[in-house]
């Protein structure tokens, strides 16, 4: 009985198999397409262009004031120190830099001021770009260029920044932030 079971498993194999097998006399149609399309021409490919090197440029007007802010008026000149407006102007490496030295003066808003009760210091409150408050008074440093705030009122925080002169040595410029009036 297996072995007519066997028989009869390689007989109905053999019979799939065999219906599988398509045998074509006449492939005339496909060696006319073959050398049809063997004599068409190929395109020709486009050399790959020749690409200029990059000419970087260096920008040396950092030290110019920005077109496309408002001037801002200094303050008085009695509040201005003397010393390094136009001699041997650094900043100085060695201080360590506060958090607020990390953002632009364009990046921190003033809102606000307060007065302790146990000093008689006004502290302004400035806003960062992290939506953050911080309190700074006269004598703090704030800014990417150096600034030192050498006063401020309920308006307004006047600020001294050390920067380059763009040639070769650094000067001091004025920058005040003013207080943002809420919407």
């Amino acid at each position: 009985m297996i072995k007519n079971i066997k028989f009869i498993f390689c007989s109905l194999v053999t019979f799939l198999l065999a219906g599988c097998v398509d045998w074509v006399d006449d492939t005339t149609d496909l060696q006319k397409y073959v050398a049809k399309t063997n004599q068409i021409k190929g395109g020709e490919i486009e050399p790959l262009p020749e690409f200029q090197p990059y000419n970087s440029f260096v920008y040396e007007g950092a030290s110019l004031r920005e077109p496309f802010r408002a001037i801002e008026l200094a303050p008085e000149k009695e509040n201005l120190p003397e010393d390094g407006l136009f001699g041997e102007l650094k900043p100085d490496s060695e201080r360590e830099k506060s958090y607020l030295e990390s953002f632009a003066i364009d990046d921190l808003n003033m809102v606000g001021t307060i007065n302790q009760r146990d000093d008689d210091r006004l502290w302004a409150l400035v806003k960062d770009n992290n939506s953050e408050i911080h309190r700074v008074t006269v004598g703090d440093y704030m800014g990417l260029d150096h600034g030192e705030i050498i006063s401020l009122d309920e308006l307004q925080i006047n600020i001294i920044e050390i920067i380059k002169n763009g040639r070769g040595g650094w000067m001091k410029r004025t920058r005040s932030l003013a207080l943002n009036e809420p919407e």
